[in-house]
């Protein structure tokens, strides 16, 4: 993975293509490069006998000029940086600012390419994209441009389930200062917590719950993990907005009818148990963290 900023500062993890998955997409264009190449020449060479042999060298010229050079620019730019052999193996070139690439670019590493792997058989683009930490051979540093890949491990977009035992609890929460930043935080860590190992879940998501906890209230049940105290607030916080947008598409379907100014919404009865203490969840009270299972009892403390 590396990080590349955007040309409004805002810093986008991407994961680069690595040399092995080039070297086939390459291979793939300088193959079809090379049929294509091979068969025009033929169909010229039937022709050599009525030609003039300057045109038919100039002619041969041209044509491998726009096959080696001409193929890759024209391609790149109108798929906005994906040729054949990329797009089999699911690669994109970017700008090194994460976007698209342009005529400008496409065009340096079509003549870098050419001297590259055409003249050199591709001992400058090897040794580059080894020293390169972002694998860049010479048209990529020249262009300002980097090849990421798009066919990463697909990250889980499971939303954030209510634990039911806390149910109860976040129906009470106070969630009116909790920032969008924090949320996403939050919403990250739960996204990749199975990625995560046991040491590092705990420690993620102490820190991240101590952040939502200084902004929400009241404080959690004793016992309760970081990972199931987020999903619980993010769940309630969730529910809250979907009721909020629809009361207010209720609302303004009731309101194009004669009886608007007879509707009275809704009154909300509150939850049961509003108000009463709140029994200790069955979680287990020996969460892991770096120095192996605690011998205590007791899961996530919110700051006093």
């Amino acid at each position: 993975m590396s990080e590349v900023v955007t040309g409004d500062a805002v810093v986008v993890e991407v994961r680069v293509a690595q040399l092995p998955t080039r070297a086939v997409a390459l291979f793939i264009d300088m193959v079809l490069q090379v049929v294509v190449l091979a068969g025009t020449l033929i169909l010229l060479g039937l022709f050599a006998v009525f030609s003039d042999p300057a045109m038919f060298a100039a002619v041969a010229i041209l044509l491998v000029v726009l096959v080696t050079i001409g193929y890759p620019v024209l391609v790149e730019t109108l798929t906005r940086g994906r040729s054949l052999g990329k797009l089999a193996m699911g690669l994109r070139v970017v700008s090194d600012d994460g976007s698209p690439e342009r005529f400008r670019q496409a065009m340096f590493r079509g003549l870098a390419g050419f001297v590259e792997f055409w003249m050199l058989y591709g001992a400058p683009a090897l040794i580059s994209s080894l020293v390169s930490q972002q694998g860049k051979r010479l048209g990529d540093v020249f262009a300002g441009t980097i090849v990421i890949s798009e066919r990463g491990p697909a990250a889980s977009t499971t939303p954030a389930v209510m634990p039911p035992q806390l149910a109860q609890w976040a129906s009470t929460l106070e969630l009116s200062q909790l920032n969008s930043e924090v949320a996403a935080a939050a919403r990250q860590y739960l996204l990749r917590w199975h990625q995560l190992s046991p040491a590092m879940q705990y420690e993620m998501g102490v820190r991240i719950s101590t952040q939502v906890a200084a902004v929400v209230s009241p404080a959690p049940p004793h016992g309760v993990p970081p990972h199931a105290y987020l999903s619980a607030v993010l769940a309630e916080r969730r529910r809250r907005d979907e009721a909020r947008l629809a009361s207010r598409s209720s609302y303004a379907h009731l309101s194009q009818g004669p009886s608007v100014q007879a509707y009275v919404p809704p009154v909300q009865a509150p939850p049961p148990g509003f108000g009463a203490p709140l029994a200790a969840p069955p979680y287990p009270q020996t969460p892991v963290t770096p120095e192996g299972p605690r011998t205590t009892p007791g899961g996530f403390a919110p700051p006093v």
